[in-house]
């Protein structure tokens, strides 16, 4: 009986391996390229990799560009940043940023930045603005947006303490 009962656990644990490998894992194959990415791969632990470090900045309350004047939006920012150390760096330039980033804000409608694509486009112009106090900014973005070359964007953020911007808040009245 226990070897009847061992069997068929068997037979069921390769029925699922197969299912998965032949009928699910293509698929998400699949779907990775139609969204223009290759296939999910395994990291690399290769032991070298920091985790990135993340330096929070205040919240903004900003009067958007609206006629009338009367809409504002109130956006917290997180940046993403290379490291610990880095974030040290990016520190002592976080007056700068966040007057660029006020300014940036100030200039956007409402009717930007409540779709997807201008919040993404807003996040683009504030990691340029992040990276403009350490040489990078507004030069490096469209060269490397009209080439395509994915390879230029990975090395531009390389470079630069700020990898990455995240929002932590978005309101809009």
């Amino acid at each position: 009986m226990l070897i009847i009962i061992g069997a068929v656990v068997a037979v069921l644990a390769l029925g699922g391996a197969g299912f998965y490998f032949l009928v699910l894992k293509p698929r998400a194959a699949a779907a990775a390229e139609e969204d223009g990415g290759d296939a999910p791969k395994a990291a690399a632990h290769d032991g070298k990799v920091t985790p990135p470090a993340y330096l929070p900045m205040d919240n903004m309350v900003v009067n958007l560009a609206d006629a009338g004047g009367d809409r504002v939006a109130q956006v917290g920012v997180t940046l993403v940043v290379a490291d610990a150390h880095a974030s040290d760096t990016v520190k002592a330039f976080l007056p700068t940023i966040r007057s660029g980033v006020l300014m940036l804000i100030s200039q956007k409608t409402a009717v930007e930045l409540l779709t997807p694509e201008g919040k993404e486009a807003l996040a683009k112009a504030i990691l340029r603005e992040a990276i403009t106090p350490f040489g990078g900014g507004e030069e490096e973005a469209p060269a490397a947006e009209a080439e395509g070359a994915k390879k230029k964007k990975k090395a531009a953020h390389a470079e630069y303490p700020v990898t990455g911007v995240l929002f932590s808040s978005f309101i809009i009245q």
